[in-house]
């Protein structure tokens, strides 16, 4: 049996579970009063788009796993686990914006599909239709964030859960959550050719602001619906969002590994944008802390190269590969997952807590 081959069957269980998740997500999001929301046709397409397009919904899973965890009912979640899809899904579109990324979920990013259907709809130049997508973009982002809240307020609207639990998650993800997640895009943005002046916990930091501060979210809010309380200092709150938190960052940074040396068509969209882009990530970091003079040199030439060749990629990929960088990375992200799991294992035995440890080792053990 092969690796990958190996790895699948291993969590089959779990990605049983999440699809089984997902399906119940998806029809609650597809309910026609949502869909009859969004106008024009080119905005009702596009706030839909990524959440059709295949992906793993993987955070509201986290939420509704996390409040079975601790007793509570998972229908109780599903519009906070919606809502978390949603809000994640609007940080999604303005990010392919902001890195100009053409692909996503193995179809077209949202700025890119709708300048193609500028000049197919509509006949305009090429400037004209660049502009139009990313506008799209921008105001799909716009509905998908003002649809989260509804979403979440729903919770408390329609699925019973008391009002001073939505009040709080509501305050948490537009105080904490919201400038959290913001902060960590610019300064992704801001580390473009700052390689010298940052250190690795900075850019770990960064990446739990990106990543890991809605992750935390989600198990909070699952903890929060499972208890029926805001008290966000409980025990059994505390050790899921901590839990949440460090598997959050530990994704980010297999997400950055398989950017570098995953298959393209697993991914869904390109390897190598980060080195295209020029992104600071513990990869580059340790690969120029390593690096001779003459593979310093060379490293620096392709990285930030938005025309470097899949030939220049799968070269700095060996490189890095030989200088132990790939293998480094792995044993970080493996050292959160090991702390996470620790905050779990307080937790009382159940099917949903064998599904958490799971998906913990599933993070940086995936092959997408």
């Amino acid at each position: 049996m092969s690796e990958i081959s190996r790895r699948q069957t291993s969590f089959a269980h779990l990605m049983d579970a999440v699809a089984r998740r997902r399906k119940l997500l998806l029809a609650y999001l597809l309910q026609d009063r949502f869909v009859k929301r969004f106008q024009p046709a080119h905005i009702r397409d596009a706030v839909y788009s990524y959440v059709k397009s295949g992906g793993k919904s993987l955070r509201p899973a986290v939420a509704m796993l996390a409040c079975g965890a601790l007793g509570g009912e998972e229908s109780a979640v599903l519009p906070v686990a919606a809502a978390i899809e949603i809000y994640h899904t609007w940080t999604l579109v303005h990010d392919d914006v902001i890195d100009k990324d053409s692909t996503r979920r193995g179809g077209p990013t949202v700025h890119t599909a709708y300048a193609d259907r500028a000049r197919q709809d509509f006949g305009w130049t090429e400037a004209d239709a660049e502009h139009y997508g990313r506008t799209i973009a921008l105001l799909t982002g716009d509905v998908q964030q003002a649809w989260s809240w509804s979403l979440l307020f729903e919770a408390g609207l329609e699925g019973g859960v008391a009002a001073d639990v939505v009040l709080a998650l509501a305050q948490e993800l537009a105080s904490h959550v919201t400038p959290l997640l913001v902060e960590g895009e610019t300064l992704d943005v801001q580390f473009v050719g700052m390689r010298k002046q940052i250190s690795e916990a900075e850019v770990v930091d960064m990446l739990w602001k990106k990543t890991g501060v809605l992750y935390e979210f989600a198990g909070r809010a699952g903890a929060a619906i499972a208890l029926n309380s805001a008290d966000s200092d409980i025990p059994e709150a505390l050790a899921l969002a901590r839990f949440c938190s460090l598997c959050g960052t530990a994704f980010q940074i297999q997400d950055d590994i398989l950017g570098l040396v995953g298959d393209t068509e697993q991914l869904g969209k390109p390897v190598g944008s980060d080195i295209r882009e020029g992104k600071s990530t513990l990869l580059t970091l340790k690969a120029l802390q390593l690096a001779n003079e003459g593979q310093r040199a060379r490293f620096q030439s392709i990285l930030g190269d938005a025309g470097a060749s899949a030939e220049a990629i799968d070269e700095i990929a060996r490189l890095m590969r030989d200088l132990g960088v790939i293998e480094y990375a792995q044993d970080i992200s493996h050292k959160y997952v090991d702390e996470a799991l620790a905050h779990l294992r307080p937790l009382p035995d159940s099917e949903y807590k064998v599904l958490l440890r799971s998906w913990a080792n599933y993070l940086i053990q995936r092959d997408f």
